[in-house]
């Protein structure tokens, strides 16, 4: 048996190394298991969006915007080593009826205080003078942000490692310690870990985690591919995208899905996205998928036609059917906890979802409600679980 742990956090993507970073800046103490490397998953596949912009009303918009403090705030000072970037989003419309959607869409933003500019054809070209001559217009989201992902992971699991963590690398998970109902812990090929609390951070393989305890978390796998292009001269300044892809963010449509979503790196590439296809953990390059990413990003950037692609990947984004993440404990199966199935929200909510996660596990009131992203509103508890577990019980569970 390894030593015991207040915090047992299962995954070092970005969500676990914020949860694992957060907790350890509680005080408590720390493990974190990963089956590979930070980042070794889904965090490695995607663009690094930090989005306000794309947020349904609701408690999505109220995590992401409680996110975005965490990241100017607490993770403020750690800017420079995950390539933070302020540089705003537009979201552009080319037809009539998309830009009268869409300005429907910022007055409703605008009312629940999100920070949108509308921008007419001159100053949508004024601020990114390579657009489509067929923009008809769009909106400016100055608090739309970017990072690079794999150096969030990797920092997040450094600095928690200093504030006292442990990270154990290429261990994966195969089973469940438990007290009676209670999860205890976890049985792994290096031997069992328990923990007062055991922390679901795997993302697209969180509901396969949790069968293992004997719990329903749907969370399921949606492959999105991105393009990335050769380095070029500053020529897309901010993240920009079409207005349909808000729609496809919010779509549970299984088949492809395909909306340009286009942004330049600090390192000159420029990084094309994106498309959503259900086909389970099928990697198959899709030809298709890729063409469709070309033909959108050259019709919202026509010189894109020239530019030549150097690479490809793509990954599974986790999706939970109501388009809400996983977060809290499971009082369906006491002492586990889960944070997943952010979809692709994943980075930018990561941050609020590791301090809001590190202040229940300490016993503390979360500053925002996490009530709307409970497990168990994918099953009832059993009448005999407690409802409002905290690291007390972890001498119990440890002993």
């Amino acid at each position: 048996m390894n030593a015991p742990s207040d915090v047992l956090v299962i995954g070092a993507g970005v969500i676990g190394a914020a949860a694992a970073y957060f907790a350890a800046q509680q005080g408590l103490n720390v493990t974190v298991l990963d089956k590979g490397l930070p980042a070794s998953g889904t965090s490695s596949a995607c663009e690094g969006n930090i989005l306000v912009s794309d947020k349904e009303l609701g408690p999505e918009l109220e995590l992401m915007r409680f996110s975005l403090g965490v990241w100017h705030g607490d993770l403020g000072e750690h800017k420079r080593l995950w390539e933070f970037e302020s540089k705003g989003g537009i979201i552009v419309a080319s037809r009539e009826s998309s830009l009268a959607s869409l300005n429907r869409v910022m007055a409703v933003q605008a009312g629940f205080g999100v920070t949108v500019e509308e921008l007419d054809r001159e100053a949508l070209r004024d601020a990114e003078p390579n657009i489509s001559p067929e923009a008809l217009g769009g909106a400016i989201y100055p608090e739309d942000c970017q990072v690079q992902p794999m150096l969030v992971a990797a920092h997040l699991v450094r600095l928690a490692a200093e504030a006292g963590a442990r990270f154990i690398a290429d261990t994966p998970v195969t089973g469940f310690l438990r007290s009676g109902d209670r999860v205890t812990g976890v049985r792994t090929p290096r031997g069992d870990f328990s923990a007062g609390a055991v922390v679901n951070c795997t993302g697209t393989w969180a509901g396969e985690l949790a069968a293992l305890a004997g719990v329903s978390v749907p969370v399921l796998p949606r492959r999105g591919f991105v393009m990335v292009t050769e380095p070029l001269p500053p020529m897309v300044h901010h993240k920009v995208y079409a207005a349909e892809y808000i729609d496809n963010v919010g779509s549970s449509d299984a088949g492809l899905q395909a909306s340009p979503v286009v942004e330049g790196t600090p390192s000159g590439t420029i990084l094309i996205g994106s498309t959503r296809e259900r086909v389970g953990f099928d990697r198959t390059v899709s030809t298709n998928a890729l063409r469709l990413l070309a033909r959108n990003a050259t019709a919202l950037f026509p010189f894109l036609e020239h530019v030549k692609a150097i690479r490809h990947y793509h990954g599974f984004r986790p999706y939970c059917p109501d388009h809400l993440p996983v977060i809290g404990h499971d009082e369906r199966a006491p002492g586990l906890w889960h944070a997943a199935g952010h979809e692709g929200a994943g980075i930018g909510l990561s941050a609020g979802t590791g301090k809001l996660l590190a202040q229940a596990l300490a016993g503390l009131s979360p500053e925002l409600d996490l009530s709307p992203f409970a497990p168990v509103r994918f099953g009832e508890p059993a009448d005999h679980t407690p409802t409002h577990p905290t690291l007390e019980h972890r001498e119990e569970a440890t002993a």
